[in-house]
């Protein structure tokens, strides 16, 4: 019979915990003293504690059964050793013959010779592991499920006393723990422009738990059923509310909230962390951190996706409890800079506009719902920044540079200087390009250049007079679908596609069908597991072997155009026969429409999007059978350059303006200008609205960009300053060049020529 927990189980361990920290002692004979009743409690040989040092190794700090001479001398480094899987993986190791595992280390020093089973549960706390806390045994055994909530409950508590400081003289955590007033310079990926000072406010910060034990465990269980009850009404209220329908997504990010509020599962994951002796929060704490490690050990992006969403309801959760403690919400201050590890875009619409500087947000891209929404309002964005929501602290000051993805966290004043210089002349050139906003883009020698704008939200629609586009050169609808719950219902396309005709009125509006697929993955849809989801069944590919959903989006377009002229693009075009394909579908949709009465639209251009390289080799024969041709730079350059933009570690193999690429456009211009049937390309990659690179383009004959709405002043302002007639034989002698980018040459080139080019 296997040794078990003596009587009363975690709730004594609890217990003895918060009587072992409270005690006027050293940290470490509080940590000799907890290790010793940890190991007569689960009638464990050996307790053993380890911590993270600065660096990365994992020191051991305590240990009950192990040779106490190798405290602090025995370290491994990180990945090393039973101890180091355990960090690393940030999940329990549970072997009942430990020396047989191919990760064991073994360490003479320890004197760990006859000890078979172990038991190991990491000491986490968020997404950091602190250490690790261990148990072993001579005997071959499996330790039981009792056993290891018993072990993983202590570490939890354990990792909360080591992140409030308890144990910090010991811990060595990381410099900005150690010293939370000294300067520190983040730096993430500029996703607006944008220059603010303001102040840190925390977006739903992790509550600090001040009561981790429970005193009285019926009482905690009923403060939690009250706050999920309030947790769900308040949902329920937000369903209700009409003022929180913005085009339908607000309400759908809120239905999805409502179904994990409503989960029976995480109810129960949650009424068992009380029942082992925690508080209320203390184990909406825990059940969130092991949902967060659960999920970020797999590589599903629909459960990646839907963890933002276990977190938003764990900290509203949270919330609910602090206001029943009597504990004060805290309010937004006024410039206030939201930091946060991730943020849905209705999370945003909930701070509004006035009191919000800038938004740094640790998970966000530029092609993440919450940087279309932060565009759309005009709000410096800063993403992809690690660690800056645990140097934060409510109140500090900080300054925000998207336009060179710079953080300074609680800055000399030197550097606030130096930035609210930049922010006058920012606000100049904002008073230049609004001055500009009705004049046409044409450069000195009459070339005319149409300027449109991205967009797939209602958000955006403002924008296009705001900025003085020329119309809405891609209009994104797969958004709609990403968004919601459920597929959106054919009124529901069509009463989108309705308010953003009307409200582009005369300007024209090129709709995108659908690019799902990859990483664009519906919550309602089938997750296809693939090698490379880039190169898989995606958009046009999805269409045309699902041809309902093709026909089924363009009935919508159609109905919506109601007469007026209709324009298409196809994503993801790999051949001409394919373009063919999804030009007879849409015919049998035209045909419908037609045998029903319904008005056709007074004229159908269809265009293909050009992002495969295969479509190059068939310039020809698409510029004749298409009306227009789009080109997404993203993804075109990501597969001529064989790198994953998405990949840190290659996303800057290749620069955008290098001889390959001033080629690939060159071909481009001069296929179109050699077909007379096809006379416009367009360019709606993120290169377009980079006034460098869009002075390239323009230079080699490419009239027609589509960008961000903030870009338009910039890139036109730049167009009103060039002259092709000097630029054009410059940037035609650079195609030759064997240098990895002509950058530099060409920054010099429109110094030298007066072009205001901004940020190389």
């Amino acid at each position: 019979m296997p040794p078990q927990l003596v009587a009363g189980g975690p709730r004594v361990l609890l217990r003895r915990l918060r009587e072992i920290m409270a005690e006027r002692q050293s940290a470490q004979a509080r940590l000799d003293k907890l290790v010793s009743v940890i190991a007569a409690n689960m009638v464990a040989e050996v307790c053993s504690i380890y911590l993270r040092r600065a660096g990365g190794a994992l020191e051991l700090f305590a240990t009950e059964g192990l040779n106490r001479e190798a405290v602090h001398r025995t370290r491994l480094k990180s990945g090393e050793g039973l101890v180091g899987l355990v960090a690393g993986d940030a999940a329990p190791l549970n072997l009942s013959n430990a020396p047989e595992h191919p990760a064991f280390s073994y360490r003479p020093e320890t004197g760990e010779d006859p000890f078979l089973s172990f038991l190991g549960v990491p000491i986490v706390r968020g997404e950091r592991v602190f250490g690790v806390l261990t148990v072993q045994n001579r005997t071959q055994r499996h330790y039981d499920e009792e056993e290891e909530e018993a072990l993983a409950t202590i570490a939890m508590v354990l990792a909360e006393i080591v992140a409030q400081g308890t144990l910090v003289d010991l811990a060595e955590i990381d410099e900005a723990e150690l010293s939370p007033t000294r300067p520190a310079v983040f730096r993430g990926e500029g996703l607006t422009e944008g220059v603010a000072i303001g102040t840190v406010f925390l977006h739903q910060p992790r509550v600090k738990v001040e009561r981790m034990i429970a005193d009285d465990p019926k009482a905690e269980l009923q403060r939690l059923d009250s706050a999920l009850e309030e947790l769900r009404l308040a949902v329920d209220a937000m369903l209700a509310s009409s003022e929180l329908d913005l085009a339908g997504e607000t309400r759908e990010v809120i239905e999805a909230y409502r179904l994990f509020a409503h989960d029976q599962g995480w109810r129960t994951r949650l009424t068992d962390a009380v029942r082992s002796g925690l508080t209320a929060e203390a184990a909406v704490e825990r059940v969130q951190d092991e949902t967060r490690t659960r999920i970020n050990r797999t590589n599903d992006p629909y459960l990646r996706e839907r963890l933002h969403d276990f977190d938003d309801l764990a900290h509203r959760l949270m919330r609910h409890l602090a206001k029943s403690a009597g504990a004060e919400v805290e309010a937004l201050p006024k410039d206030a800079v939201v930091i946060a590890r991730s943020m849905g875009p209705a999370e945003l619409l909930d701070y509004g506009r006035n009191r919000l500087a800038a938004l740094v947000v640790g998970e966000a891209s530029q092609t993440s719902h919450i940087a279309i929404v932060a565009r759309s309002l005009g709000i410096p964005l800063i993403g992809g920044v690690q660690d800056i929501a645990d140097a934060a602290r409510p109140g500090d000051r900080i300054a925000v540079d998207a336009e060179t993805g710079e953080i300074h966290l609680r800055p000399l004043d030197e550097v606030v200087a130096a930035l609210q210089a930049k922010q006058g002349l920012l606000a100049q050139r904002v008073a230049q390009f609004a001055a500009i906003r009705d004049e046409p883009a044409v450069t000195r020698d009459g070339v005319r250049v149409r300027l449109n704008m991205n967009a797939g939200l209602l958000l955006d629609i403002p924008h296009l007079n705001q900025s003085g586009a020329d119309g809405i050169g891609l209009f994104r609808t797969e958004l709609q679908f990403m968004i919601g719950p459920a597929m959106p219902r054919l009124r529901d396309q069509i009463a989108l596609y309705r308010q953003v005709l009307d409200a582009a009125g005369s300007k024209p509006v090129v709709f995108r069908t659908l690019d799902l697929g990859g990483d664009k993955v519906p919550s309602y849809g089938r997750v296809v597991r693939e090698e490379n989801p880039a190169l898989g069944w995606r958009a046009l590919r999805i269409a045309l072997d699902r041809p309902a959903l093709l026909r089924y989006q363009v009935r919508a377009l159609v109905t919506a155009a109601d007469g007026r002229p209709l324009r298409l693009l196809l994503p993801m075009v790999s051949e001409v026969a394919e373009f063919e394909a999804a030009r007879k579908l849409i015919g049998h949709e035209l045909d419908r429409a037609k045998r029903i009465g319904r008005p056709l639209p007074e004229k159908l251009h269809l265009g293909a999007m050009v992002e495969v390289p295969s479509l190059l080799f068939e310039l020809k024969q698409i510029l004749a059978s298409a009306d227009f041709l789009s080109v997404g730079s993203n993804d075109l350059l990501q597969f001529v350059f064989a790198a994953d933009r998405t990949n840190p570690v290659v996303a800057r193999r290749y620069d955008t303006l290098s001889p390959a690429v001033l080629n690939l456009f060159r071909h481009l211009a001069e296929g179109s200008s050699q077909v007379n049937r096809c006379a416009d390309i367009s360019i709606c990659g993120e290169i377009a609205g980079r006034p460098l690179e869009a002075m390239v383009l323009v230079a080699l004959g490419i009239t027609s960009l589509s960008m961000q709405a903030s870009m338009i002043g910039p890139v036109k302002m730049m167009i009103r300053n060039m002259d092709t007639r000097t630029l054009k034989p410059f940037v035609e002698g650079l195609c030759t060049m064997s240098a990895p980018t002509a950058r530099a040459e060409l920054a010099e080139f429109a110094a030298a020529h007066g072009i205001p080019v901004g940020r190389i």
